[in-house]
């Protein structure tokens, strides 16, 4: 009996072994299939982040960028002689981080909302279903700058379409210039991007509704629960994780909105969004150094809400949420 139970745990110590050394073999070819993306990725994005990274340190100007110096913090916050410089001093950059949140905010809990309801009516069955969800997904296709300026047309305060229907119907009395109208220009933008992006939330959140088990709708449904309770209790938890993926991947595409924003309202104040900021340091003032510290700050602020948001939302990726 003593020898069989030895002969077992050396057995089992073989086993264990192979399955070890079949592990490392696994993670060995994983790494060996992904070197080759992970250095283009290297080249393609960590390269130019490490040098506008290194250009918010220094005094690098457009005209000349073979020709700079070495300033330290001072693009960020620098005390002389009695007032304070630098972005984080800069009242243009605090409007432009507060415009991009409240952005942010407003059009993904509103594009949310409507992707879930959207989500929701697309996951029942009825006639022409398939035609429907492909139409929906139109607005999304159309590349952002085509339907900027597309939108930028329809409010367009002598011509537009949008002002000529509100007149026929008797809701306004004039014209109204819906993107240069400083009380309107943000509620223009918002309005605009939801229609653009809405499509996209549904997408993800119907992906989810369609791997939801049906036993448990079953069992709901003979236990004559009511349908929102069971939306409530069975279906948004189980479509959590799927929201919110969906609301980090749309959060990261608001906080760093630039394209929509440019076309309909250029460098308004009233929308100035940190990329468009940023862009206008370095392009329009040709400030390359100064530039490159809001793209910089632009990248921290994303990178800590991001964190922040999937901390309080516990979500675990790789293991499909908590």
């Amino acid at each position: 009996m003593a020898r069989q139970s030895t002969i077992r745990t050396e057995a089992a110590a073989v086993v264990t072994t192979r399955h070890l050394s079949l592990g490392r073999s696994r993670v060995r070819a994983a790494w060996l299939f992904l070197a080759p993306m992970l250095l283009v990725l290297l080249l393609v994005a960590g390269w130019p982040l490490a040098r506008t990274i290194y250009f918010g340190f220094t005094d690098a100007d457009l005209s000349d960028l073979s020709s700079y110096e070495f300033i330290g913090f001072a693009n960020y916050l620098e005390y002389d002689e009695g007032e304070w410089y630098g972005l984080l001093a800069d009242p243009d950059w605090w409007n432009a981080a507060r415009n991009t949140l409240y952005f942010a905010v407003i059009s993904v809990s509103i594009e949310t909302t409507l992707g879930l309801i959207i989500a929701l009516a697309l996951n029942a069955s009825f006639p022409g279903r398939s035609i429907l969800r492909a139409a929906v997904l139109i607005p999304w296709a159309i590349p952002t700058v085509v339907s900027a300026k597309m939108w930028g047309w329809m409010l367009h305060d002598q011509f537009g379409v949008l002002n000529d229907m509100l007149l026929g119907l008797g809701i306004i009395a004039q014209p109204v210039a819906w993107t240069a109208d400083p009380d309107l220009a943000m509620a223009a933008v918002i309005m605009v991007d939801v229609w653009k992006t809405t499509p996209f939330m549904a997408l993800l959140i119907l992906a989810g509704l369609q791997m939801l088990p049906s036993d448990c709708y079953e069992a709901a449904r003979v236990d004559g629960v009511h349908p929102v309770k069971v939306f409530f209790r069975i279906t948004l938890p189980l479509i959590r994780p799927a929201i919110m993926v969906a609301v980090i991947f749309r959060l990261l595409d608001a906080l760093r909105i630039f394209d929509l924003i440019y076309v309909l309202t250029s460098n308004s104040a009233d929308t100035m969004s940190m990329s468009v900021y940023a862009r206008q340091q370095l392009v329009d003032f040709q400030a390359v150094g100064y530039g490159s510290a809001a793209s910089t700050l632009l990248f921290m602020v994303i990178a800590v809400l991001t964190v922040i948001y999937i901390v309080a939302g516990r979500v675990n990726l790789g293991e499909g949420g908590r």
